[in-house]
């Protein structure tokens, strides 16, 4: 049996993985904050320490927007810890097994915002394009054991995580979109599931799911 594991699995993309994934062929750990704090690294090395992983999804994250000049330090510490430090973190504790094994696939949610950047996200911005270079870092390195490592930037989602976002910033938003619609976590786990089963031979990419301009 293949096994999964999602962090940040509450999250509205995280429960999307959970319900594309959940087959006979998959076993999933979904923990929650609860029970693994992906900011503790004893805490990460310990879940995954005899845990078997074939597919890791870093979906974990979280926003603290403000103008960098206004940004708390402590909000800095947190943003770049919970969508930078615990991907990294993970899939360190992951690969191991995937080394051993020959084979594994690590998947880093990262964001439209890697690349563009909308005001206020100086920390988030960072945290995810953080994961773009940890992405072909790992790819590159790793390769050559049969470790497959992908990117993903799903765009915009009506999840927990976007609801405060004012109406006027939806709007101008969704604008940008050339199909005028957002994604959905459904049709971005559905995505994921394909890149692992139908796709093999793919590492190292960055794949942007949304109909805004990629450049």
């Amino acid at each position: 049996m293949l096994q999964l594991v999602i962090t940040g699995a509450s999250g509205g993309l995280g429960l999307a993985l959970a319900a594309a994934f959940h087959r006979p062929q998959w076993q999933l750990a979904t923990p929650s904050h609860a029970e693994l704090d992906v900011t503790d690294a004893a805490a990460v090395r310990g879940f995954f320490a005899s845990r078997r992983v074939d597919l890791l999804v870093c979906a974990a994250g979280l926003t603290r927007d403000a103008p960098l000049g206004r940004l708390a330090e402590c909000a800095w510490d947190e943003v770049i810890a919970v969508n930078f430090g615990a991907a990294q973190a993970c899939a360190a504790a992951a690969l191991a097994g995937m080394l051993a094994r020959g084979s594994g696939h690590i998947v880093f949610i990262s964001s439209f915002a890697a690349r563009h950047p909308q005001p206020g996200q100086a920390a988030y911005a960072t945290a995810k394009a953080g994961l773009l270079g940890l992405t072909q870092q790992l790819a590159a390195r790793h390769g050559g054991h049969g470790v497959r490592v992908n990117a993903i930037l799903p765009g915009f989602l009506e999840t927990p995580m976007t609801r405060p976002v004012a109406p006027a910033r939806r709007a101008a938003v969704l604008a940008e979109h050339a199909l005028g619609t957002f994604n959905t976590p459904a049709a971005v786990a559905g995505f994921i599931h394909y890149l692992h089963h139908q796709l093999p031979h793919t590492s190292g990419q960055f794949f942007q799911l949304d109909s805004r301009p990629a450049t």
